[in-house]
């Protein structure tokens, strides 16, 4: 399996623990995105944070993770829901990205200043939204002072993504450990130093190591139990249907316009699915609407 999730738990202590791998994920997002090296590492860092977050929320919410830099890296968006369906997409300034010297230096592909945005649909009447300052530009470490300032939950993150010679993904995955209420923030600690002790997540999981046993690492001699080992796997949420709803709400003047042109192409973000609508749709679409006016 090149995509999945491993959750854990030692109650005695009060330490959840997620590790997961999410290579084939970050492939097919990369693929679908043409994505350079930099642009690779960009997306393991992102899709993997995503499906660690997403990983602690409940039936049918989701969330998305918003990076903005001033480095090579523009603007990333990772999406999530609590089934482990992912997607991503991300903008660079081109130029800066060539100047790289190390595709897999986060903190300098994303920069030290801008800011990390987390959105929660929870099933309530508002969004959840915050936002914090980029601490260092490493992904995984932004993450963790989101955990600890906005939901105030003492938490490490950690993120790798590994990349050969010629630039293509060898491996990517991720570890978040958190303490739960009442758990042993001493017994996190030392959690989190043997975690820091490890040779880099994506090195680990390039040789062959298992989120599985990455955990058992970390978790030492405290007693835990795997409570679910979950797929993750990359799926967009853009169809016909909805491009055909977005082209309705465009307005009959706009829509006109697309018709006299011959055609309409949706290109969604996320997937680089392209949506075609030819004049003979265009004109239904526009009769519809004239019937519901």
């Amino acid at each position: 399996m090149e995509n999945y999730m491993v959750r854990a738990l030692a109650k005695s202590c009060g330490v959840r623990g997620l590790a997961c791998l999410t290579t084939g994920v970050v492939k097919e997002a990369a693929r679908r995105h043409h994505a350079t090296p930099a642009g690779k590492s960009v997306l393991g860092y992102g899709l993997t944070g995503a499906a660690l977050l997403g990983a602690m929320l409940k039936v049918q919410q989701r969330v998305a993770i918003k990076v903005e830099g001033d480095g090579a890296l523009r603007m990333l968006v990772a999406e999530s829901d609590s089934y482990g369906h992912l997607r991503s997409h991300f903008s660079m300034r081109e130029e800066a990205a060539a100047q790289l010297a190390n595709p897999t230096d986060m903190a300098a592909v994303v920069g030290q200043q801008g800011r990390l945005t987390v959105v929660k649909d929870l099933h309530l009447k508002d969004l959840y939204e915050s936002v914090v300052p980029l601490q260092t530009g490493r992904l995984d470490a932004d993450l963790t002072y989101y955990l600890m300032m906005s939901e105030q939950i003492p938490s490490f993150v950690e993120i790798g993504v590994q990349l050969d010679a010629q630039g293509d993904i060898r491996a990517a995955g991720g570890v978040l450990l958190q303490l739960l209420p009442d758990g042993d923030l001493t017994v996190l600690a030392q959690m989190a130093e043997r975690l820091d002790d490890l040779p880099p997540i994506g090195a680990l999981l390039a040789n062959g190591e298992t989120p599985q046993a990455i955990l058992a690492t970390i978790f030492g001699d405290a007693a835990y139990e795997v409570l679910e080992t979950g797929a993750l796997d990359f799926r967009c949420t853009c169809s016909r249907a909805r491009s055909r709803h977005a082209l309705m709400l465009l307005g009959r003047e706009e829509l006109a316009t697309l018709l006299d042109e011959g055609e309409a192409i949706i290109d969604c973000h996320f997937c680089h699915e392209r949506y075609v609508f030819e004049r003979n749709e265009l004109a239904v679409i526009l009769a519809e609407m004239a019937e519901t006016e």
